[in-house]
């Protein structure tokens, strides 16, 4: 039987949570499930797949609508919205809401059907907005505590322990749903002609965000000993290559900016380096590994050490960690130069986990339990 699904996000800008929710919405529509993306605000930078409908409800400069006064009059706005859509469509037999200005509006409506998912660490993003002051830090506490009585799905096992360990969310049900990844359409994108470095080098992708610690990236940059240039796929080229000065690397970065495929350019890579002090379940690491792509990662909560298991352990290194990850990514750079045997490749088992198709058939079992 088909259903009727509704994906509910900030925004479709270029970040991780966005290109997750793409990717399932497409294996939906090409099982034949009905697909409704409801954006907050009109921020698109990724491609949509085809027969995708998108609403924006707020427009492109919705300002505040999260604020402490207007929250609540913001929530009806989107009921009202949502309510015209069903109207004009059919009702929805599962709703996934998505970050946190979303969660936060659509806590407050009473919807069959919806569940919230989570993408990142929720302890680890407070720590980082204490830094930014009271008001940042409050303002990012509502978002949270707003997800207590809700159904939620965790995208990695560490975010579910983490929220049922700590206790500051108490959640009515949890279930851990891995991200969904397209493997044939990952290959194929991946072999689309793009202009690409000459030689050998490095590749992360991330937004210019803390959360990334770009400073620890250049940092063991400088410190490495391989002297590969590092490809940086990132939306602020401005910022990105200011701090890579600040540490001297500068002339080492490649800066092609925010690219839509980036698959070639991680495909014929040496080396995908991931430095966060925090994630999810990090995309660009399955991803990478996917594609026969080399990766070193920092042990962050949460993700990696759920992906790079067995012979792949040897690649994780402390988050926070410059001189490490310097050491890391030459092991690295050197077991890749070694042979093209050698090359990483998923474990089959996690493969089949990440399949989005079975990732689909997990969240089309959500429509039976809401």
């Amino acid at each position: 039987m088909k259903k009727r699904v509704a994906i509910v996000i900030d925004s479709l800008a270029g970040g991780g949570a966005e290109r997750v929710m793409l990717t399932l919405a497409s294996s939906f529509l090409e099982a034949g499930h009905s697909v409704d993306m409801i954006t907050l605000e009109d921020d698109r930078e990724h491609s949509l797949p085809p027969g995708l409908r998108v609403h924006c409800c707020f427009g492109a400069k919705s300002g505040a609508i999260t604020g402490f006064w207007r929250a609540a009059q913001s929530a009806a706005k989107l009921g009202r919205f949502i309510g015209a859509i069903e109207a004009a469509h059919g009702p929805f037999d599962l709703i996934l809401s998505n970050l946190d200005k979303a969660n936060l509006l659509m806590a407050r409506l009473k919807l069959p059907h919806l569940f919230f998912v989570v993408h990142n660490s929720v302890e680890e993003e407070l720590k980082r907005q204490r830094k930014l002051g009271p008001l940042a830090y409050f303002s990012m506490l509502r978002a949270k505590l707003a997800l207590t009585g809700k159904r939620l799905v965790a995208v990695s096992r560490g975010i579910a322990d983490e929220i049922l360990q700590t206790g500051r969310i108490h959640p009515l049900s949890i279930e851990v749903i891995y991200n969904p990844f397209d493997f044939p359409a990952l290959a194929e994108k991946a072999s689309e002609p793009q202009d690409l470095p000459k030689g050998d080098y490095l590749v992360h992708v991330g937004r210019m965000a803390k959360q990334k610690r770009h400073d620890v990236l250049f940092q063991a940059l400088a410190q490495s000993r391989h002297g590969l240039p590092l490809v940086l796929l990132c939306q602020n080229v401005k910022k990105a290559r200011k701090l890579a000065k600040k540490y001297g690397v500068e002339d080492r970065l490649i800066l092609p900016g925010f690219q839509t495929n980036p698959y070639p350019w991680i495909k014929e890579a040496k080396l995908l380096v991931l430095s966060s002090d925090y994630e999810g379940l990090p995309t660009v690491l399955i991803e990478a590994l996917a594609l026969g792509t080399s990766v070193v990662s920092t042990d962050c909560p949460h993700g990696p050490n759920e992906i790079l298991t067995g012979e792949l352990k040897r690649f994780l290194v402390p988050r926070r960690d410059s001189a490490a990850l310097a050491a890391a990514m030459d092991d690295a750079v050197n077991h890749a130069a070694a042979s093209d045997a050698l090359r990483p490749a998923l474990p089959e088992s996690l493969r089949r986990e990440l399949e989005a198709t079975q990732v689909m058939a997990r969240y089309l079992a959500l429509c039976d339990k809401s």
